[in-house]
């Protein structure tokens, strides 16, 4: 079974996402459900998360919002995946 992840989205407003809201943000494949980007954001980063809100975009790619727990910080997560 492949990863449902695709890549992080890195906008200026993502980021700002991470850092006041503790959010990450994925773009993720179309047919991934909440509960397996959860899942896999668990078992690739070490990372508790609380929810999941999921949208598509007008570019027909589906964006997920990941709510860490306040254990964890997105944006530390980030930094040490290399992507700031």
């Amino acid at each position: 079974m492949s990863s449902p992840i695709r890549r992080f989205v890195l906008t200026e407003k993502a980021l700002m996402l991470a850092e006041r809201e503790n959010k990450i943000t994925l773009i993720v494949d179309r047919s991934a459900t909440k509960k397996t980007i959860k899942d896999e954001v668990e078992r690739l980063y070490g990372v508790k998360v609380s929810y999941v809100n999921t949208m598509i975009t007008p570019r027909g790619e589906k964006k997920a919002v990941v709510k860490l727990a306040p254990e964890h910080n997105a944006f530390d997560l980030l930094s040490r995946l290399g992507l700031l």
